[in-house]
């Protein structure tokens, strides 16, 4: 079955960029008509879409984090990957990464909403 991993560092300086990599197996990120979607939930905050890239490669992004965002793939690793910069401790979240056959759009928060959904890594913005 498709399995999700998250990794990245667990603590990131304000101003720096945060990176992000999902790593998909038993699948593959360029399955016809499939979308791989960053999501965050904030400590005692709700759920917040963050992004996407689709099966072509084409990213698009929450518009509130839009400026800040960037999304891409390494085919080859079968991976991909969450880059937001000038972060602040307004960012510290746990991450999830998720993929779905078809679109998502920025309310699509719910682990219920998608057809694969990954455990999550916590990133905490701090000096």
């Amino acid at each position: 079955q498709v399995q999700l991993q998250e990794s990245g560092p667990g603590l990131v300086k304000p101003s720096q960029t945060l990176s992000l990599t999902c790593t998909v197996s038993g699948g593959s990120i360029t399955t016809n008509a499939y979308y791989w979607s960053w999501i965050r939930q904030p400590p005692g905050k709700g759920m917040e879409w963050i992004g996407r890239i689709n099966y072509n490669g084409t990213p698009y992004y929450n518009p509130t984090l839009k400026s800040r965002t960037s999304i891409s793939r390494d085919t080859s690793k079968n991976q991909f990957t969450l880059q937001l910069s000038s972060v602040t401790p307004e960012d510290t979240a746990v991450y999830y990464c998720a993929g779905r056959k078809g679109p998502t759009i920025p309310t699509m928060t719910s682990p219920k909403e998608y057809d694969y959904w990954g455990q999550g890594t916590q990133v905490t913005v701090s000096s």
